[in-house]
């Protein structure tokens, strides 16, 4: 007859059994918690690897790795750690390949799939970290999100269906950007006409009203619509202060900018070309008018300028007069509250010459694609998104829509109409419940599912 236990050994089954029960929790434990379901309607669920799927419903906790799935119908609003929000689309399979968020980390990142179907997403702070901490993969490019209200979606000939349902016309796919950062370097910022502050990498739209101001040691170049080009030096501020410009009409267009601080190098481009009186640039203590030009200007916190021509010619105005001083290629001007003096010698500055500096092809331009074509369709509803496949790059700012299929990647000619008037609920949405209701009534706002 065996010896009855001891309390010895009652103590070490009882530790044995604790360390197995911890150690069948510690695959769970390891799961990173990303968010969790904030709202859900029809059938989806949520699947971590090797474990059991978990049907989509309010308040689930989801983790990294976990494949979200929604069947015909179905559509789910999930709110992750950083502030992310996303909707996610009827038939579709999103994949959280990777999570990682802590407050003011310098680590964190996010990856997801986008296996079929698509989603509605604002991002949150991870998009916020740099160029790369937020990605989007799919069989056909990668998205990079640089702090975004977008969508996203894959075609496979069913959103050709759903435009022809549409009988509303399509809109012009319009950049509405007056120009775009190329050859950027360091710490670039744009702080809006209300005062909002973003950062700026290659690709960054610039707008009208915007400040564009570079930090120490940074420099950038700005390409605009109508060709024009202006470097920005280390420790600048300039103003976009009007841009229009209409490619079928170069002449009824304006462009209008403000030096503050620092060093501009300004090549001028169609605008001027046809309509020079169309375009100035102003200083502190001087306006300068365009004919047809390329110039340097130099101005400190003061309001003191160093100016100097490389081409053509350009009219200098002090504030506060009438006359103008007319410099010739080769010929410079330093204008200063209380004074004004020629210059022989070119003054120093910082960055490249703009007329040397190559702009991407497709920066602007537009290419055939209809909601027919099958591959990937996004749209920006505000920030910047670059789509690249196979290392060509797509930028994209606010109101412009992209797609990348097996052609290639391009800005289509026309907003998408099944993402223009798309019935699905935004992730911000205050009553999805309702607007999905209204939907299935037809019974919707024009263009916006709030």
């Amino acid at each position: 007859m065996p010896a009855p236990p001891t309390r010895t050994s009652r103590l070490l089954a009882l530790v044995a059994g604790l360390g197995l029960l911890l150690a069948a929790a510690a695959p769970l434990q390891a799961q990173t918690v990303a968010g969790e379901v904030e709202f859900s309607r029809g059938v989806g669920f949520a699947q971590t690897p090797g474990q059991t799927a978990r049907t989509l419903g309010k308040g689930l906790p989801l983790r990294e790795g976990d494949r979200l799935t929604t069947s015909e119908g179905a559509s789910a609003i999930v709110k992750l750690a950083d502030g992310t929000r996303m909707t996610v689309r009827p038939n579709s399979e999103v994949v959280l390949s990777q999570y990682q968020f802590k407050e003011n980390a310098p680590d964190n990142g996010m990856l997801m799939q986008l296996v079929r179907g698509g989603f509605r997403a604002v991002t949150g702070l991870i998009s916020k970290g740099g160029p790369n901490a937020a990605r989007v993969q799919t069989n056909t490019a990668t998205i990079g999100i640089r702090g975004t209200d977008f969508d996203a979606r894959v075609c496979r000939g069913d959103c050709a269906t759903e435009s022809q349902r549409i009988a509303d016309a399509a809109r012009p796919n319009t950049v509405l950007a007056s120009a775009k950062i190329v050859l950027g370097q360091g710490e670039i910022t744009a702080t809006g006409p209300s005062g909002e502050r973003r950062r700026l990498v290659d690709g960054g739209s610039v707008y009208p009203g915007d400040v564009v101001e570079t930090g120490a040691g940074s420099s950038a170049v700005l390409a605009f619509r109508d060709e024009s080009r202006v470097t920005l030096g280390a420790r600048t501020r300039f103003r976009v202060d009007n841009f229009v410009y209409d490619d079928k009409n170069a002449g009824e267009g304006r462009f209008l900018a403000s030096i503050l601080r620092g060093s501009v190098r300004a090549l001028t481009g169609l605008i001027a070309r046809t309509n020079n009186r169309n375009v100035g640039f102003s200083t502190a203590t001087a306006t300068i008018g365009i004919r047809g030009t390329g110039f340097d200007a130099t101005c400190d916190d003061a309001g003191s300028c160093n100016l100097w021509t490389w081409l053509g010619t350009i009219t200098v105005t002090p504030q506060g007069q009438t006359a103008l001083q007319v410099l010739q290629s080769g010929q410079g001007l330093f204008i200063s509250p209380t004074q004004i003096l020629p210059i022989t010698n070119q003054p120093a500055i910082d960055g490249p010459r703009p007329d040397g500096v190559t702009v991407p092809p497709g920066l602007f331009g537009h290419t055939q694609v209809t909601d027919a074509d099958q591959g990937l369709f996004v749209y920006v509803r505000d920030g910047q998104l670059v789509v690249e496949q196979a290392g060509v790059l797509l930028h994209l700012g606010r109101g412009e829509a992209g797609f990348a299929g097996d052609a290639g990647v391009g800005r289509p000619t026309f907003i998408p109409k099944f993402i223009d008037f798309d019935k699905l609920p935004s992730p911000t949405s205050k009553n999805p419940l309702l607007v999905s209701v209204l939907s299935d009534a037809q019974i919707q706002q024009r263009r916006q599912c709030n």
